[in-house]
């Protein structure tokens, strides 16, 4: 399950994921974010807020969170991913071989620092 909120005046989506995630997360994400990706070109920010990573529910769920990254990353400025996890340095470089977002760390409860680093206001 994510919990997520879409800022249209900075332009940046927050998600914050709470449980395995779901096949269901990622088109209701999509119904969300893409008419305002439409009419405005594109997200200045993707926070992802996950001080741990609760996995997916199922194979589908997992295949769902690929494809709506091939489908966004290139309409995304920066990613920030606010958490603990080991996963958060990992993902870092990994994902800056694979998305055209810039990708930067921060450590949970740093949410304003990554809002921030995207506006360009620090």
């Amino acid at each position: 399950m994510i919990e997520s909120s879409l800022d249209t005046t900075k332009s940046i989506l927050h998600v914050r994921p709470e449980a395995a995630l779901e096949k269901t997360d990622f088109e209701k994400l999509a119904e969300k974010v893409d008419p305002f990706i439409k009419t405005s070109g594109g997200l200045r920010g993707l926070i992802i807020d996950a001080p741990t990573f609760p996995g997916w529910e199922s194979f589908g769920a997992m295949v769902a969170h690929f494809c709506f990254v091939r489908n966004h990353h290139k309409r995304i400025e920066k990613v920030a991913i606010v958490t603990d996890s080991v996963l958060g340095d990992m993902a870092e470089r990994l994902a800056s071989h694979f998305v055209a977002a810039e990708i930067k760390h921060f450590p949970v409860g740093e949410v304003e620092a990554a809002r921030q680093w995207m506006t360009g206001s620090q």
